[in-house]
């Protein structure tokens, strides 16, 4: 499966920004989704997770309250709503995809669980 973040770019803080990550050669629907973070100088970390029907969702601490995972799996498309940004939100996000196993535990949180990666999109809070 091929993915492609877009909707990045540059706002205040405060401001809000609604990422997408569209989704092609599979049906998304096998996938559970994630979004990752990495701003310079730091190792990537989790932000957000979504199972494959969308019935449960994961948010790191960091962005509890803030962030909403959604996803249009008609539209192959996953969907990460930022609000009340702040500056060390500044990051690039992935958004990354994985099909978990029946029968075997599906760690959302960890980058390593997912195979598929988009190239990423820049998100950039000013103060």
């Amino acid at each position: 499966v091929q993915l492609v973040e877009s909707g990045g770019g540059l706002v205040q803080a405060g401001g809000s920004l609604k990422l997408s990550c569209a989704a092609s050669g599979r049906a998304l629907n096998n996938f559970a989704m994630g979004w990752f973070r990495q701003a310079a100088g730091k190792e990537r970390e989790f932000v957000s997770a979504i199972t494959r029907r969308g019935l449960s969702t994961y948010y790191a601490d960091v962005v509890k309250g803030r962030f909403t995972i959604s996803r249009d799996n008609a539209k192959n498309t996953v969907y990460l709503q930022m609000n009340s940004l702040k500056p060390e939100d500044t990051a690039v996000y992935y958004c990354a995809a994985d099909r978990p196993i029946e029968g075997f535990s599906f760690s959302y949180g960890d980058a390593d669980t997912y195979d598929y990666w988009g190239q990423g999109t820049l998100v950039t809070v000013s103060s």
